[in-house]
């Protein structure tokens, strides 16, 4: 199908933001909203962030990608991951208003911008939100990084002969070796005495929160080489309230075998294309026709 692609410039708290906006000669009523991890512009890595809203565009659904106020053209200081609501709902506005048709708004984020998505739903409950889509969400804390490194590093290395080989011969610092491990193991212990009761909730927890809270569709698509999607999966399944829902109906969850963190490969970002078209397809699309 046929679209166009047009610059829009809108308002958010005294800031001026820049965000393009594809429009599908036939527009479907879900429209993405692609959010974009930082510190990266609307393009996105190896161009990803263009080519994945040319592809739903041609496929009927109306994308914008922005700068977030501080990022690429948009005017104002650059902002955490865990501050960009205000960014994200006029967004939403100017695309709704630059494609009103548009009624379902799905989220689609990578890294910690997959992780803003969810803390965005999670502090405003915003009914436009209709779908999400994570990408290798960022939940990094000594915690997650202590365990992950415990069982994807430590482990492995374990099983590896050149490991022991090296140690046979002296070639490896046993003792920096040791040291570390012990430090992550150490670490792994503390968080799981910890009783998270602090007033301000840990970002991580307020993420799972809201994946177990949305009532939408949620699309998990995980690299299968990449340490940050690991963490994730460590993280989610040592917390009853995330192992929940990870198995929840409204998930699915897509595995893309031997891709890094950022899809680099042509076949790795066609293959999240066709994930996420798929998906909305089939999960949000028959949302949109029950209406």
């Amino acid at each position: 199908m046929n679209f166009t692609e047009q610059a829009v410039t809108f308002p958010c708290a005294g800031d001026q933001l820049l965000g393009i906006v594809a429009t599908p000669e036939q527009p479907c009523k879900t429209g993405v909203l692609i959010a974009v991890g930082g510190p990266q512009y609307r393009a996105g890595s190896h161009r990803q962030f263009l080519l994945l809203s040319r592809a739903l565009a041609t496929a009927g659904y109306p994308v914008m990608r922005f700068d977030y106020s501080g990022m690429g053209d948009s005017t104002g200081q650059l902002k955490s991951f865990e501050t960009t609501h205000d960014n994200i709902s006029a967004a939403i506005g100017a695309f709704q208003q630059k494609c009103p048709k548009v009624s379902n708004v799905v989220l689609w984020g990578l890294c910690d911008a997959a992780s803003t998505s969810l803390l965005y739903w999670d502090a405003t409950h915003d009914s436009r939100i209709a779908g999400i889509v994570l990408l290798n969400p960022w939940v990094r804390s000594e915690a997650t990084l202590a365990r992950t490194h415990i069982k994807h590093y430590y482990g492995q290395r374990l099983l590896q002969v050149e490991f022991w080989r090296k140690v046979l011969t002296g070639k490896l610092g046993v003792g920096r070796a040791l040291g570390g491990f012990i430090t992550s193991f150490v670490r792994a212990l503390q968080a799981t005495g910890s009783t998270n009761s602090d007033v301000a909730l840990p970002f991580q927890k307020r993420m799972i929160r809201a994946l177990k809270g949305f009532q939408g569709q949620i699309l998990l698509i995980l690299s299968g080489d990449d340490f940050t999607a690991k963490e994730f999966l460590e993280a989610i399944r040592n917390d009853p309230v995330g192992a929940a829902a990870l198995e929840s109906s409204g998930l699915r969850r897509v595995d893309v075998a031997g891709a890094d963190h950022t899809f680099s490969s042509a076949e790795w970002r066609q293959a999240v294309e066709v994930a996420t078209i798929g998906w909305i397809e089939t999960s949000v699309g028959k949302m949109e026709y029950a209406k």
